[in-house]
């Protein structure tokens, strides 16, 4: 039975499963990364101790999030050469030196100053430490610069030429590195990761908030992350239809599986708010619609013509139900993050933000609707671009390695198995840390003593009278 398995469809799922758990904790990483760079920066232009306390609780939380992201994002990249080996020989001469600066430039800088960042508040003073928090901080945004690059590349090749073995060869980094797609993708993405930060921060919050609702700390946090809500949300809306009328422009078939236009519209398309696509008999089943909206959307006018799939060969089509809902999943999760922000405006100017508690079991329910969205807009990203790999380019048929279905399912089983574990405690421990209230005289990471390195003893260091003497 398992020679009848489709290894390619097996492959997209086994990469599909390790990315959805990967992508979520970058995405925290780089917003709270962020998050503590301003808690410490506050604390010395200030000197009060909220600051402090605050950067120390969440310090503990980054650590254990960045290590999970770096991890699970190591299993990623062997399953370019095992699942995806072919994608590598094509792309390889393009996004493999991109890789490597992401690798030389990004991780580096994170890996160089996350030490002193998690372990030398007393070793290396406030200043310098604050200047190794920054370097985390930037080091997590050069990182998410150069993936995006790499997968927008992906999205909208160009600076490209092929070689004799059918290769894509670098002719233009300008333009590869800068691709038309990029610049938007980088903005809604970053802003998602901050989104997905505040959302966090806020929902702790007001978990202890319902609990005490005179605790500083609680206060602070709740606070900075709901200026971050009502700020960045909007922001990231107008952003999402920038980056939307880009894709118009650049994948019009992604945008048709979205809005759900099986059919051309020659005198103005309607906005299909709900629905259920039937991709076999190409149409939207009990779809509620209103007219002519998605034409003003996109087109900025009522009566724009917009077409639809039905202009494609079906083998480009992308499977429109997972797109049509993924999207919809983070469009609607969008503008409850704008309700969430806006509500918070109100009872900030009520004087109520700390005792208002529908508000804050709001904000509590709201923690995980930033991972939802960033995983929803991941799909609609990747699904959208199918049937290719890079698109127009180089099909995902065509990209797989030549595996028979059993060898993909057995690996894809032992991550399920893997991952479910592992990172389950990971999490069950950041909920842990994350329900324990903050309090005055946070401990932080700091250790007590030195961390022994294979071969090294501390002992000399702990106790002076071990120290070896020379021989007589």
């Amino acid at each position: 039975m398992l020679d009848t398995l489709d290894p390619l469809i097996l492959a997209r799922i086994q990469f599909g499963f390790t990315v959805a758990f990967h992508i979520v904790f970058p995405a925290f990483s780089i917003g709270l990364a962020s998050f503590l760079a301003v808690l410490e920066g506050l604390w010395l232009a200030t000197g009060r101790q909220v600051f402090m306390d605050l950067f120390k609780y969440w310090l503990k939380i980054f650590a254990i999030a960045f290590a999970m992201g770096v991890v699970s994002g190591l299993v990623m990249s062997y399953q370019f050469g095992t699942n995806w080996s072919v994608f590598s020989d094509k792309t390889g001469p393009v996004l493999g030196p991109m890789m490597a600066y992401e690798v030389l430039s990004a991780f580096f800088l994170e890996a160089g100053f996350l030490g002193v960042m998690l372990f030398g508040m007393s070793k290396v003073g406030p200043r310098l430490h604050f200047a190794a928090t920054l370097m985390v901080a930037f080091g997590t945004f050069f990182s998410a610069f150069w993936i995006l690059s790499v997968n927008s590349w992906m999205q909208t090749p160009t600076g490209y030429g092929t070689n004799a073995a059918g290769q894509f060869v670098p002719l233009d980094w300008w333009a590869i590195v800068f691709n038309p797609s990029f610049p938007y993708r980088l903005v809604h993405m970053v802003l998602a990761a901050y989104l997905t930060t505040a959302l966090v921060v806020g929902a702790v919050g007001a978990w202890h908030l319902l609990r005490d609702r005179t605790n500083p700390a609680a206060q602070t946090m709740f606070s900075m992350a709901m200026w971050m809500a009502a700020v960045v949300a909007p922001v990231q809306i107008l952003a999402g239809d920038a980056h939307g009328l880009n894709t118009l422009e650049h994948q019009p078939a992604k945008v048709m599986a979205m809005e759900g236009h099986f059919q051309s519209h020659p005198d103005g398309a309607p906005l299909v708010l709900f629905g259920l696509p039937d991709q076999e008999a190409g149409t939207i089943r009990y779809a509620v619609e209103i007219p002519k909206l998605s034409s003003l959307v996109l087109k900025h006018s009522f009566d724009a013509p917009l077409a639809g799939l039905d202009s494609l060969p079906r083998t480009d089509w992308p499977p429109v139900p997972i797109v049509f809902w993924s999207f919809r999943v983070m469009v609607g999760l969008g503008l409850l993050m704008l309700l969430l922000g806006t509500l918070s405006l109100l009872a900030r100017w009520r004087g109520a933000l700390y005792r208002w508690s529908p508000l804050h079991r709001f904000a509590v329910a709201m923690g995980p609707a930033g991972f939802v969205a960033v995983l929803a807009g991941w799909i609609t990203t990747e699904v959208g671009r199918q049937p290719y790999t890079v698109y127009g380019l180089l099909r995902t048929a065509h990209s797989a390695s030549p595996l028979h279905g059993p060898a993909v399912a057995a690996s894809l089983t032992a991550f399920v198995v893997i991952y479910f574990s592992v990172f389950a405690m990971g999490v069950f421990y950041i909920l842990r840390l994350m329900a324990q209230p903050p309090h005055a005289g946070e401990s932080g990471i700091e250790p007590g003593a030195p961390i022994r390195t294979a071969g090294i003893t501390p002992a000399p260091s702990v106790d002076p009278d071990r120290a070896l003497q020379p021989a007589e």
